[in-house]
């Protein structure tokens, strides 16, 4: 299991910084590693993402010094979604299957985590996020169908899209964590415009579902000055509480949306005319 700490950082700060170093502060250019557990700690929210390939053998969440405790979540709690083929997730000695596109959401204080793939050949990828949660609550399989949809946008704007629920309230229980999938129609390519703000929350995303030649370029930064991240299929992007969030594709493409704070609140945000956008 490898961490790779990202660091909190004051937007004066980040208003000087070029395109490497926003990639190199900001982006995740490899989610998920065949054979293994690849994460990323940000220090935002203390959030922790990243990827859990299975192969041939279960892979095993563990503790580790970034976490200060015996166990992964001993004082986390997890939500998953699983972007490839079929898997199954092992909670305290429960197997569940899980399949393409379904989420779960595990409680704090399970002593044991374990992934698998079905068929090593068309392996499952578990998308993880994982923030510190308060109090225990029960593990719950979220099938895709279970998920809570939301469809938002218009034609005329290019941005037509089902956001899909799967950590929240509306579905299961958590402390913090709010986590969904959001797939955009054919012929839409804007994401989460007009744009917002909400500085209760971080979020981090996941783009996939990408052809290789296809880009997604996510915005970022303050309204009023903004940047962009050139995006490949599989890669995550941290986004903090003051900075804006959206993406237009050249191509079609589907994201993963995680969120961890001061509440759960899914419109609580600070909405942005277009204007205001510089």
């Amino acid at each position: 299991m490898q961490f790779d700490t990202r660091y909190s950082h004051h937007p004066d700060d980040v208003r000087g910084y070029d395109g490497a170093a926003l990639r190199k502060h900001f982006l995740v250019e490899r989610v998920f590693v065949p054979g293994a557990i690849s994460l990323a700690y940000a220090h935002d929210d203390r959030v922790i993402f990243g990827g859990a390939a299975p192969t041939s053998a279960p892979l095993a969440l563990e503790g580790a010094k970034e976490l200060g405790t015996e166990r992964f979540l001993d004082r986390r709690e997890l939500g998953l979604i699983n972007v490839g083929g079929p898997g199954s997730v092992t909670v305290d000695g429960e197997r569940r299957p899980v399949g393409a596109r379904d989420g779960m959401y595990v409680g704090k204080g399970a002593k044991s985590v374990a992934f698998e793939s079905a068929d090593p050949a068309a392996p499952a990828k578990f998308y993880l996020m994982s923030c510190p949660a308060h109090r225990s609550l029960p593990t719950a399989l979220i099938p895709k169908e279970k998920a809570n949809p939301r469809r938002l946008g218009s034609a005329e704007t290019c941005n037509v899209r089902t956001i899909n629920q799967y950590v929240h309230p509306a579905v299961c229980e958590s402390c913090q964590l709010v986590m969904g999938m959001t797939v955009l129609e054919p012929g839409s390519v804007w994401n989460s415009w007009p744009p917002h703000t909400h500085e209760r929350r971080m979020e981090v995303y996941l783009y996939f579902d990408m052809a290789e030649a296809t880009r997604v370029f996510h915005f970022m930064g303050r309204p009023d000055e903004t940047r962009h991240i050139a995006m490949s299929n599989e890669q995550a992007v941290i986004s903090p509480s003051w900075s804006v969030h959206y993406g237009v594709g050249t191509g079609a493409y589907t994201f993963i949306w995680g969120m961890a704070g001061e509440n759960q609140t899914f419109d609580d945000m600070d909405n942005l005319a277009p204007a205001a956008i510089r």
